[in-house]
């Protein structure tokens, strides 16, 4: 055979075999495809099916007048099967289908989506996400109207795949306290962590199958386990007095620069928390709420001078010392061992009385009777700051409180001037709200009782679990004690280190405190700086902590950081509540029958009336609205213009002036009562977003 002949066959048998191979790859397509095609068709959706999980509505987390501070709204993504729709239904509506998807998401032509969903369809998709941008419940109801859409799942094969997300309506307003929540929707810090068995609920489960593309659609074969929604907790915190709180902490905060600041308000008698900031200063220079300083364990730090109160108790209930002894406090340097300790005025106070030491914060006072008293048996000491309570955590309803740490003569770091710097807050370490519930304890008429930051746990807003403050010591001190510490407390503000908060309308409890920071072992010129008291002190209906850690610039202790922004909410929060206020002297009595009954309205309006019935009347500027005050013999208008975004004052108004003023500042009115507004829900000064509930008690 030659050589061509030779080479020649072996390429036929060559193509010959391609040829085989090539029909049988093909065969087996045809076989795969169509004849095969419905087994291997189900093989392949048994495989792509899983059992996934359906996640709980989580629970709404309410202020304490029912106001929503957390809630989880509902949002969908919209996918389509488009081999549900029979083919009249299908063709006859699915251009009107594609125009309305053009005109709702603008991202392409409603040509563009009818070919995307016919191809679909002649492929036999069984799931198509027609566009990731996820739509709110009323664009849902909107859609569930739309051609093919308005027949419904099972007939039209429109699939709305709900997505929950968390939603606070006062955005930043308490935000580190009221906490946030990961992606699968599990609380993270604050509430939202500490109460999270409460919010998160029951998962439940479904089927799903996977689709080509990666996505997953629900197969509804009744095997379905239905999620049980989470409860719903009410908090304590009241919305206006949180932002009333807040609003004084950051403006304080900016004027000093300080590194974070703290600012706790509790309700006396009851021991809720109606208000909780804590907020910290970035790198920009921007204040926001990162860390609960007030309750976790960085913000454990040494008092400074507002431990004073729990050193002068002890000496108090030890022995019979009386506010008028006195004490020679020298020029304002004393060696306590290897160190020296100051007070704050150059060249020292002298001789001061016992209630003076307090008023003036004097450090060298305080540890002079301290050590006087206690020396030889410091034990004595510590016992009776743990008889007090102040040693142990407050078991609060946030996790993560921080623990208290009083020093004792047993600790291997005791030294020879421990008693006296423990005796001015040093050597020791509190957070804020561990010192205010001792502050509140005075105020409580010596009853020391656990704050509450929730009141009830909720379910179709039936009461689950309710909680209540828990009584931590039935008396921390005797009468006696009790009344003495009142006094100096009051005398703080009167006369001494916090005169700068004196208010002539109502009376201020409290201490000022100014502690210099460790750093590297050793105390620097760095300050954290507190004020914590009660008002109003003749009957106290909220204490209150402010702390500014390091304040830069001048001013840098507490008397004039920390202690104006006390002032301010307490200041807003006595605006606000009427039933503090104190009638004035005889001053109604003295004018009954000579004036008419003019508080508050439109200037124009009542000076006419003013100048009609012969009343003398001046006025300062030329503000539209106004408020009234007697002077003399006459009537003096006040400016009482509304700023725009912050909610007027309509207190005294009657019902058509306080609703002309208030509707036309985007706020709805609600009122009860008759005649004149008495109250108002809302703070006067408060900003508000437009469309907020306002409500006027009217006498």
């Amino acid at each position: 055979m030659s050589i061509k002949k030779s080479i020649l066959i072996r390429v036929r048998v060559a193509f010959l075999l391609v040829f085989l191979f090539s029909a049988g790859i093909l065969f087996r397509i045809f076989t795969v495809q169509y004849a095969e095609g419905s087994k291997w068709k189900e093989i392949a959706e048994s495989l792509g099916l899983q059992v996934m999980k359906v996640s709980a509505t989580r629970g709404n987390i309410y202020a304490d007048d029912g106001s929503l501070l957390a809630t989880s709204l509902p949002f969908y993504q919209v996918a389509f099967d488009p081999l549900i729709a029979s083919d009249e239904l299908f063709y006859g509506q699915v251009d009107s289908l594609s125009y309305l998807l053009s005109e709702f998401y603008g991202d392409h032509t409603a040509s563009s989506y009818k070919t995307r969903i016919v191809q679909a369809r002649k492929g036999k998709r069984r799931y198509l996400i027609l566009n990731r941008k996820e739509i709110d419940y009323q664009e849902k109801k909107l859609m569930e109207q739309w051609p093919i859409f308005r027949t419904g799942r099972l007939t039209g094969g429109v699939i709305f795949e709900k997505v929950e997300k968390r939603f606070r309506p006062f955005s930043h307003l308490g935000y580190r306290t009221i906490g946030s929540t990961d992606g699968d929707h599990r609380g993270t810090v604050g509430l939202e962590y500490s109460f999270n068995r409460q919010l998160a609920g029951r998962d439940g489960e479904a089927l799903y199958q996977k689709m080509a593309g990666g996505g997953w659609k629900p197969v509804f074969d009744g095997t379905e386990i239905q999620p049980v929604n989470g409860y719903d907790v009410q908090t304590t915190i009241n919305v206006n007095l949180q932002d009333v709180t807040e609003t004084a902490l950051l403006k304080h905060l900016e004027r000093h620069q300080a590194d974070y600041g703290v600012a706790i308000l509790m309700e006396v008698k009851t021991g809720e928390i109606k208000a909780i900031s804590n907020l910290s200063r970035n790198s920009l220079g921007q204040y926001y709420e990162r860390y609960n300083y007030a309750v976790g364990s960085q913000g454990a730090r040494e008092p400074g001078s507002t431990f004073k109160l729990a050193s002068m108790m002890a000496l108090m209930e030890d022995t019979k010392i009386k506010l008028t002894d006195t004490v020679d406090t020298g020029d304002g340097t004393m060696q306590f061992f290897t160190e020296t300790m100051k007070d704050h005025k150059p060249g020292g106070y002298g001789v001061l009385t016992v209630q003076e030491v307090f008023e003036k914060s004097s450090n060298i006072g305080v540890a002079k009777l301290v050590t006087e008293h206690f020396g030889s048996n410091p034990s004595k000491f510590t016992d009776y700051l743990k008889q007090m309570g102040i040693d142990k955590p407050l078991s609060f309803q946030l996790v993560g409180e921080g623990v208290p740490y009083i020093k004792d003569p047993e600790d291997s770091t005791w030294s020879g001037i421990s008693l006296p710097w423990i005796s001015h807050g040093y050597e020791l370490k509190m957070t804020p709200l561990q010192t205010l519930t001792l502050y509140n304890a005075i105020a409580n008429e010596g009853k020391m009782i656990q704050p509450i930051i929730v009141k009830s746990v909720l379910k179709d807003h039936r009461k689950m679990e309710t909680y209540k403050a828990k009584v931590l010591n039935k008396k921390i001190c005797s009468d006696e004690t009790l009344d003495k510490l009142k006094i100096m407390l009051e005398g703080v503000v009167e006369r001494g280190t916090a005169v700068n908060i004196k208010d002539d309308r109502y009376k201020i409890a409290g201490k000022t405190g100014t502690a210099k920071k460790v750093k590297n072992g050793r105390y620097t010129n760095r300050y954290y700086t507190s004020f914590a008291g009660y008002f109003p002190a003749e009957d106290p209906r909220y204490s209150c902590i402010v702390v500014i850690d390091e304040p830069k610039g001048y001013h840098i202790y507490g008397s004039d950081v920390s202690a104006p922004v006390f002032k301010e909410i307490a200041d807003k929060i006595y605006a606000l509540e009427i039933e503090m206020h104190q009638e004035l002297p005889d001053q109604h009595l003295q004018f009954a029958g000579v004036f008419p009954v003019i508080r508050a309205g439109k200037r124009d309006e009542l000076q006419m009336i003013s100048n009609e019935l012969g009343i003398s009347n001046h006025t300062d500027d030329q503000d539209v609205w106004v408020k009234t005050d007697v002077i003399n013999h006459a009537v003096y208008w006040k400016g009482n213009d509304p700023a725009t975004g912050l909610v007027p004052d309509v207190r005294g108004m009657t019902l058509r002036d306080a609703l002309y003023v208030l509707e036309n500042a985007g706020l709805k009115v609600y009122i009860s009562g008759r005649g004149r507004v008495d109250k108002q829900s809302i703070l006067p000064g408060v900003r508000f977003s437009n469309g907020a509930t306002i409500k006027l008690e009217l006498s």
